[in-house]
């Protein structure tokens, strides 16, 4: 039995997302939210809830024992990118980018 939980268009860098999802890919959950709680990244801690509120979707959907859940699969998509603009010397103005990103959890049993 499978259970997952998606957080889409939030503010943080994919590239820098999939540095810590790839840490937690293939552990067991409670491994996992250790990892997560102990990396100074700041998508470390939007990651732990995801897998917090997978553990909770398994639980409600009724999956045997949550002590056996491993995270099966996590990956993170690029959300679009919100435009802003600064202004600079003598008239210019740089593009100031702000990435979005979309991170699915699925969650599977041992």
């Amino acid at each position: 039995m499978e259970a997952s939980a998606k957080l889409r268009f939030v503010r943080m860098s994919p590239q820098k997302a999939r540095i810590v999802s790839d840490m937690v890919r293939g552990k067991g959950v409670q491994e996992a939210l250790n990892v997560l709680q102990f990396s100074p990244q700041k998508p470390a801690g939007i990651i732990a809830k995801l897998v917090r509120s997978a553990v909770a979707n398994a639980e409600q959907k009724g999956v045997g024992d949550v002590d056996r859940l491993f995270v099966k699969t996590i990956y993170v998509d690029q959300g679009p990118v919100l435009k802003r603009f600064m202004p600079r010397a003598q008239g210019r103005a740089t593009r100031i980018r702000k990435p979005t990103s979309h991170v699915t959890v699925v969650l599977g049993e041992k």
